[in-house]
């Protein structure tokens, strides 16, 4: 990405002001009342369970409640618009996921923007995707699925248009390369898709692994690779893309926690340092890891690097792919 570009991208942390004596004594009372952490995903999800872990720790630290409020719908925007909109004082938190990176390019009149109306306090964890076959396929290897890819005609699953396993799935289309017939089908969510697979309705998806981890390990799933960049210490026995051959296949689901990109920059430091904490807890790192997710903890600047990143490299994709939004 141009040195420009990024630089722009930047404009809300870079730009926010530095430590004042008043915004300091703020800080040191902040919070004041009850956090809302606002969860554009249905409760029990992936960003849902990071989302209460981190929330309970950051309630014990500040001593007021931290509540985690579900806004599903509108491809996860309904939440993070309610949050684009909400006071600049740090008490609304925003948990997002690559979805949201993607919706940049998927959602170019969406009502807010992502980089400009948001800060990263952090990328908490990230968790890799799944090339998963029916246990019954004749396909041991990803080589040997991806040469298969390109002699018969494939039907593949996903949890929607532009979700993370669809994006996994066009990158699985490009490895195979120009004679595959890879047919997408959208379904509301990744479980159904996990069933349909077990079924045999399908002959593949790029699945989010804790979506298809009890299936794996029944053996009613084979993992041909798994995108992360080692192997995972839930399925050991399944190779990375990059052992398979595909390093190009190489991606995340993650999430992280914003907020309002006016927040006065002593209070992001307090959401920062606090939030840094709460994922350094041995407990609540062992129920995240349980839960299959590798805890990052990164950094602001670190988390506004990738974030940029990911909006660049994602929308790529969709542009090239001409990924459209479901119907």
């Amino acid at each position: 990405m141009p040195i420009r570009r990024r630089a722009a991208l930047a404009a809300p942390l870079l730009a926010l002001p530095p430590l004042a004596g008043p915004r300091r004594v703020r800080a040191q009372s902040f919070p004041d009342r009850p956090v809302r952490y606002i969860v554009p995903f249905a409760p029990a999800g992936l960003t849902d369970i990071m989302a209460r872990l981190v929330a309970q720790r950051l309630g014990e630290t500040w001593n007021r409640p931290v509540v985690v409020e579900n806004r599903a719908g509108g491809n996860a925007m309904i939440g993070a618009d309610a949050a684009a909109k909400s006071p600049p004082d740090g008490h609304t938190l925003l948990a997002i996921t690559l979805t949201h990176a993607v919706n940049v390019s998927l959602f170019p009149n969406a009502p807010y923007d992502l980089m400009r109306d948001f800060v990263p306090i952090s990328v908490l964890g990230s968790l890799p995707l799944v090339v998963a076959v029916p246990a019954a396929a004749p396909y041991r290897t990803l080589a040997k699925f991806l040469a298969a890819a390109r002699t018969r005609n494939m039907n593949a699953g996903s949890s929607g248009n532009g979700s993370p396993p669809h994006l996994g799935l066009e990158l699985v289309r490009r490895a195979a390369g120009a004679g595959a017939n890879i047919t997408h089908v959208s379904y509301r969510g990744g479980a159904p898709a996990v069933t349909d697979l077990v079924a045999g309705n399908l002959d593949f998806i790029v699945s989010n692994l804790p979506e298809c981890l009890s299936q794996l390990q029944a053996g009613r799933l084979r993992g041909l690779a798994i995108t992360g960049a080692q192997r995972h210490r839930l399925v050991p026995d399944i190779p990375t893309v990059a052992e398979a051959g595909q390093p190009g296949l190489a991606m995340t689901n993650w999430t992280a926690m914003l907020t309002n990109s006016a927040v006065p920059r002593a209070i992001l430091a307090e959401i920062s340092r606090a939030t840094q904490a709460a994922l350094r807890d041995p407990e609540t790192r062992r129920r995240a890891e349980e839960g299959g997710f590798d805890v990052l903890a990164w950094d602001m600047d670190r988390s506004l690097a990738f974030m940029t990143e990911e909006v660049a490299r994602w929308g790529r994709l969709v542009r090239e792919a001409q990924i459209r939004p479901d119907a």
